[in-house]
């Protein structure tokens, strides 16, 4: 069925995220042909799906449970978060993702950024397709807004060495918590739940997407490349400093500044070296402490949501996601 193995514990869930694949894929009509097959291939390449097994989960808080409609709403926020992908790989230049080459590689920068604004139609071809209001449309709109403003944040801070804690957290709230939040929220009030109760789903994706963005940093610095699909410290290497490395320089910046002076011109030495300075000042374990505070809120608000299975599925998954190798 093209979905993660991680999902085969939930073989109802793993249905249902089949389904939202499907989905997406007969949206995607393109006259280059090759082009079409390139973004169908990236729909089953693999990607964990957390973001519509979330919404999914979430569509079970209310009352009403429409399958279609929960589908629909996953498959528009997974497209949504296809096309972020497709610009990401644009602007660090990736080669590759999960094993495969991404669009820009195969085809230029230009066919790649046009295939993720095509993506982002698609999205909301879905949204105004199977979603209940027009306010809702309004509020996804304003979501992508804000996870652009975030991507927007990341590019001009890059090689910027002064970077605070709050400006990181700033910075990743738009760039990968928004999306977390808006699919836990989107599914909750499809499902015609409470207005407190969307909210609580809200509250738990920000915090989900919280502690996930700052255990994929953590994992930059501390897995290796067969682990982790791609060169390990990728973000220092291309001027992204993230929490662990700020958290560091907080004890003695000094010690850092004449490596990321030297900006792109950085060597596997440098590399190592700061590396090495991260492990002293504790900067992961001070970064994962962090990580484990926004997972405890999370499961929080899961535990204001309404009993049921979902809930129990709510609570093991984000426990997990922390502490994920992967």
């Amino acid at each position: 069925m093209h979905v993660h193995q991680m999902w085969n514990p939930y073989p109802e869930l793993k249905v249902d995220l089949a389904l939202v694949l499907k989905l997406i894929e007969s949206h995607i009509k393109v006259r280059d042909k090759n082009v079409e097959k390139t973004l169908k291939d990236m729909v089953y390449s693999g990607g964990k799906l957390l973001r519509p097994a979330y919404s999914l989960l979430c569509a079970q808080i209310g009352p009403e449970k429409e399958k279609d409609k929960s589908i629909a709403v996953a498959a528009a926020l997974e497209t949504l978060h296809m096309a972020t992908l497709v610009h990401d790989d644009v602007i660090d230049e990736s080669e590759t993702r999960h094993g495969r080459a991404t669009m820009h590689s195969s085809y230029g920068n230009n066919v790649a950024i046009y295939s993720g604004d095509y993506l982002f139609c698609i999205c909301f071809q879905i949204l105004s397709r199977y979603s209940t209001s027009l306010s809702h449309l309004e509020f996804n709109a304003r979501s992508m807004e804000k996870i652009l403003g975030g991507e927007l944040d990341q590019l001009n801070s890059r090689f910027q060495s002064k970077v605070s804690v709050k400006t990181y957290l700033s910075r990743i709230s738009g760039k990968t918590a928004q999306l977390f939040a808006v699919s836990c929220y989107s599914g909750a009030l499809e499902s015609k739940a409470s207005h407190k109760l969307a909210m609580n789903a809200w509250n738990m994706g920000h915090y989900i997407g919280m502690a996930f963005q700052i255990t994929d940093d953590i994992l930059d610095y501390c897995s290796d490349v067969t682990t982790l699909g791609k060169p390990v410290m990728a973000d220092v290497r291309q001027g992204i400093y993230t929490l662990p490395l700020i958290y560091a320089m907080q004890e003695n910046s000094s010690a850092f500044m004449s490596i990321l002076e030297k900006r792109e011109n950085i060597t596997e030495e440098d590399v190592q070296e700061i590396a090495d300075l991260i492990n002293h000042y504790q900067g992961v374990e001070k970064a994962y402490n962090l990580a484990k505070r926004y997972t405890q809120k999370a499961l929080n608000e899961i535990a204001k949501l309404p009993e049921g299975t979902y809930k129990e599925t709510l609570n093991t998954l984000t426990k997990t996601l922390l502490n994920r190798t992967l």
